[in-house]
């Protein structure tokens, strides 16, 4: 009963809120609602609804995807640094790709790809990026399990958000070895993983996913992050905590011969 009155209060009051409107049409987990909750600015009908919507921004969830972003953008910006000539980033479910468009930004010199399966990300993703000028960060829709060759092997590649959703194992670890063959011979990989949430029964018993379904997730070890990526064979793989403490960004170098 708790969680059903829960449900009805979201679905009733909490839709004053625009973040948890945005979640009901496109899926809490989704590109689209991730985009919001970056830019951390409370929207909603009435003075109420913008306080509903404070409050749901606030959450402590939110608040590690945040910092999660930062310190994706950070070892992103380390990564490029440290190379030479022109950078190709992919990511393989972005979103709209929001922090790939300050990386763009930043650094004109790199080359962004953003894929998702979901268009309406991209296209939120393309109008931004247009609006901000940016000529060297394309959206193309791509299944991030069955991933397409790029036109030269990526230098970087992204799996932010992803592995958390998957609650198999088997699977992350077929993804991690096909991103593999689409990286240049010292590429990397950068990806995150979800290692506790103090809120996980409240998600998965309230909010629904980008497929209209119980949103769950699945927390793992920086340890078991490691194994993947090691199983894969990549090698000098090293994590890092967000300041909030529920997510690793960890990151995987190629040190074989790629493609």
């Amino acid at each position: 009963m708790k969680w059903t009155l829960m449900r009805f209060l979201l679905r009733t009051v909490g839709r004053l809120s625009e973040g948890i409107r945005i979640g009901y049409r496109h899926g809490f987990d989704s590109g689209t609602m991730l985009d919001y909750v970056y830019a951390d600015t409370s929207h909603g009908r009435l003075g109420l609804g913008r306080l509903i919507d404070r409050v749901y921004l606030d959450a402590v969830g939110w608040r590690a995807i945040r910092a999660r972003r930062a310190l994706l953008h950070d070892t992103l910006r380390e990564e490029v640094s440290a190379r030479a000539g022109r950078t190709l980033i992919l990511d393989v479910a972005s979103g709209p790709g929001r922090y790939l468009q300050d990386l763009a930004k930043e650094q004109p010199e790199t080359q962004v790809v953003c894929r998702d399966l979901a268009t309406d990300g991209l296209a939120l993703g393309e109008k931004q990026a247009a609006a901000r000028g940016l000529t060297n960060i394309v959206y193309e829709q791509g299944d991030a399990f069955e991933p397409a060759p790029l036109d030269r092997p990526a230098d970087i590649i992204v799996v932010s958000g992803l592995y958390e959703l998957i609650l198999d194992e088997e699977l992350i670890g077929k993804s991690i070895a096909r991103l593999r063959d689409l990286l240049a011979p010292d590429g990397v990989l950068i990806f995150t993983t979800q290692t506790h949430h103090p809120q996980l029964e409240f998600i998965a018993n309230v909010l629904p996913n980008r497929d209209g379904v119980p949103w769950v997730m699945k927390c793992r070890s920086v340890q078991q992050a490691h194994g993947w990526a090691r199983e894969a064979g990549f090698e000098d793989v090293v994590s890092r905590m967000e300041k909030v403490g529920l997510f690793s960004v960890t990151t995987a170098q190629n040190t074989g011969d790629g493609l």
